[in-house]
């Protein structure tokens, strides 16, 4: 495997992993929502939101690599 291929490889690893922690922040938002902590919530929120958009980034670095 080259260094491209792998690269390739890591990318779409890191973009699952990704996925994986924007589900455990969403899932703290809820917890901290119900636990009356609105603004900590909302924080996690918006950390949720925000990793959810580096998967475009993500989809953009493994476009580049074809």
């Amino acid at each position: 495997m080259n260094e491209m291929e792998k690269l390739k490889k890591l990318l779409y690893h890191w973009q699952h992993h990704n996925d994986e922690h924007a589900e455990v922040y969403r899932a703290w938002a809820d917890k901290a929502s119900n636990l009356g902590n609105k603004e900590l919530s909302k924080v996690l929120g918006k950390i949720y939101h925000e990793t959810k958009k580096m998967n475009g980034l993500f989809e953009k670095a493994i476009e580049a690599i074809d």
